[in-house]
């Protein structure tokens, strides 16, 4: 289209992979952020932008167009290189876990499963149990270290891990994951404390956590069942 650039022009197929397979092409993005139509052969890195600062104007008042102004990509190098050590134990055939961690593994990953789960959800598993379970062993200290020092700065004597995953692609579903994998693992192995059969939801508002009812295991609609979460004989 005359005079428009190729950044601003429209995507009519915004769709270039497959949910249930690892990403193998990206659109590329302008240095502001602005997606592109041209498209890259590999998967997206983990990245973001950090807005650059802007001298000071004559007045303190902030407007509204200064939170839009010019940004720089960062590599996000941490989630990178654990994405890459979570790819080579997947293809490793996960070494390192519990025989019930194996069984989850084998169930979410059967393509002829009654539900097929998205690749980000079985992934974002992946990654909760290979950090948990598997990364010590294999002598990948650097991202445990990273993460517990970042920890002990920002949330000194509570430890957390976030999964960052975009609007649709199943949160509530990787919750009842993990829930599954946690209590069922503390079942089989009572004294195993990197597992807990104890969780809290924290949800902004009573609307969430009605919804969130599915993760009780007897509720009537919950995803263990409805989503096949677990095998008849896990549940």
């Amino acid at each position: 289209m005359e005079g428009t650039s190729l950044a601003e022009s429209t995507i009519e197929n915004p769709i270039i992979n497959s949910p249930f397979v690892e990403p193998a092409q990206h659109f590329l993005m302008t240095a502001d952020g602005k997606v592109t139509g041209e498209i890259a052969p590999r998967r997206r890195p983990s990245e973001f932008f950090v807005p650059v600062a802007q001298p000071r104007k004559r007045s303190a008042q902030l407007s509204m167009d200064q939170f839009g102004g010019p940004t720089r990509q960062q590599p996000n190098e941490i989630v990178n290189e654990i994405r890459q050590a979570v790819g080579r134990w997947r293809l490793q055939d996960y070494p390192h876990i519990t025989s019930v961690t194996r069984n989850l593994l084998a169930h979410w990953t059967n393509e002829e499963g009654e539900r097929r789960l998205f690749f980000c959800q079985i992934e974002a598993a992946q990654t909760a149990i290979y950090l948990t379970e598997a990364a010590e062993k294999m002598g990948d200290v650097k991202a445990l270290n990273v993460i517990r020092d970042e920890n002990a700065t920002h949330n000194a004597g509570l430890p957390r891990v976030a999964f960052k995953m975009a609007t649709g692609s199943g949160k509530t579903v990787l919750m009842a994951m993990l829930i599954a994998w946690q209590a069922l693992n503390k079942q089989a192995n009572p004294q195993d404390k990197r597992f807990s059969d104890r969780f809290l939801v924290v949800t902004p508002g009573i609307t969430i956590r009605d919804r969130l009812r599915v993760l009780y295991p007897n509720d009537p609609g919950n995803y263990y069942q409805a989503m096949d979460i677990v095998t008849p004989e896990q549940l």
